[in-house]
């Protein structure tokens, strides 16, 4: 069978296209490498830009805080304050204008698998594709020995992977400094905090992420508890994740308190390493990127998984506009990268230089002191790195 479109990993982005482009009508056919439901490390806050879009692609939202009418519904939190503490415990408070919710991708991922699978797309699960070959303008993919064939091929497997090594992207092929090496690791934990409550705390090299996940993976008090920081700070540490949280992370007091006193509920974090946020072609051998896979948003900006879901918006109108005759591939293409850029490459941007301000100790705690004598500034710097709804 020639599929109308191949979409390369299932997660937000691939699989909302996947919805999208079914609706249609399309012949589309998804590669996950995993089975779901599967847990993944993310800080997992959407900004609410993404909250209609979310619902029309069949997801009941509801604001848990205001209606307890939720049958057949996802409640979830939604968070419109922020706290920022510097290395040193000092305290930015901020409300959030747009604000977003807070949903697990254990959860969400699983529930958009399900809504894809019943509008006719082919879903593949614990399949990894292996190659990716362009000729005669079709695609073919081989993936477990079996070679599948598309008009349209989309990458939306995140961060970094095999195919990225075998397509020789930029990113891959320069090795980066330890210093601009990152490791992400993640927990959920039992925590009493605030439910409408997103916070950000630094440290040495790094920053931690905590907000309320909704409550169907069985857990009234679960919360995200997710953070970012230099391969070096783990080299440092004998590439121990428990010694370098107790040297590291447990500095800044609120985090100390967090390490301490709540409840881990995995045996062990989720770990992901060898991120870097270099440029990214948004197009490589005529493959289509989204989400992480064509730019990676640093992750205290809070924006990655909206623009992983508007990016698959974007991609489901200029795809149906090539497999209807009304564009060319290369119109098809130079439309999709002007396109995001539009959208997306001042918050990338902008997301890069204050990692460079919250990554550093000393520029931390001088920056949180400066901004809590600011708050159009702080919400200038928000507004810079999120978009309008769509």
């Amino acid at each position: 069978m020639l599929y109308d479109c191949a979409i390369i990993g299932g997660g937000l982005g691939g699989l909302a296209l996947s919805i999208l482009l079914a609706k249609s009508g399309k012949k589309v056919i998804l590669f996950e490498k995993e089975t779901y439901p599967f847990h993944k490390v993310c800080g997992e806050y959407i900004s609410m830009e993404s909250w209609e879009f979310v619902k029309s692609l069949g997801i009941e939202l509801v604001d848990k805080t205001v209606s307890m009418n939720l049958s057949e519904k996802t409640p979830v939190p939604v968070i419109n304050r922020l706290h920022i503490s510097a290395c040193n415990g000092n305290l930015l408070t901020q409300s959030l204008d747009l604000g977003g919710f807070g949903i697990s991708r254990y959860s969400l991922d699983n529930q958009l698998a399900k809504i894809a699978c019943s509008h006719g797309v082919v879903l593949l699960e614990n399949t990894k594709v292996d190659s990716i070959e362009f000729g005669e303008n079709i695609f073919t993919i081989s993936a477990n020995h079996v070679q599948y064939q598309a008009q349209i091929t989309c990458g939306a497997y995140g961060k970094r992977t095999n195919i990225d090594v075998k397509l020789q992207r930029n990113f891959v092929m320069k090795v980066p400094p330890p210093t601009q090496n990152f490791v992400g690791v993640k927990y959920h934990v039992v925590a009493d905090l605030p439910h409408d409550l997103i916070e950000l705390h630094n440290f040495k090299d790094g920053y931690c992420g905590i907000s309320k996940v909704d409550d169907l993976v069985a857990n009234e008090n679960r919360f995200c508890l997710c953070y970012l920081t230099t391969a070096k700070n783990l080299h440092d540490n004998h590439n121990k994740i428990a010694e370098m949280e107790e040297n590291v992370l447990m500095k800044n007091p609120f985090l100390r308190k967090y390490f301490s006193e709540y409840e881990k509920l995995y045996d062990k974090p989720l770990v992901i390493s060898q991120i870097n946020f270099q440029s990214k072609q948004i197009i490589e051998n005529h493959i289509l990127m989204l989400g992480d896979a064509a730019g990676l948003i640093t992750p205290l900006c809070g924006n990655g998984m909206s623009m992983a879901l508007h990016s698959a918006k974007i991609l489901n109108e200029l795809i149906i506009k090539y497999l209807d005759k009304e564009l060319n591939r290369i119109e098809l293409e130079t439309m999709y990268v002007k396109t995001w850029h539009k959208h997306f490459a001042v918050r990338v941007y902008a997301g890069r230089m204050l990692q460079k301000i919250l990554g550093n100790e000393q520029l931390t705690n001088i920056a949180i002191n400066g901004l809590k004598k600011m708050p159009a500034v702080v919400r200038k710097l928000v507004s810079l790195t999120h978009g309008n709804s769509f």
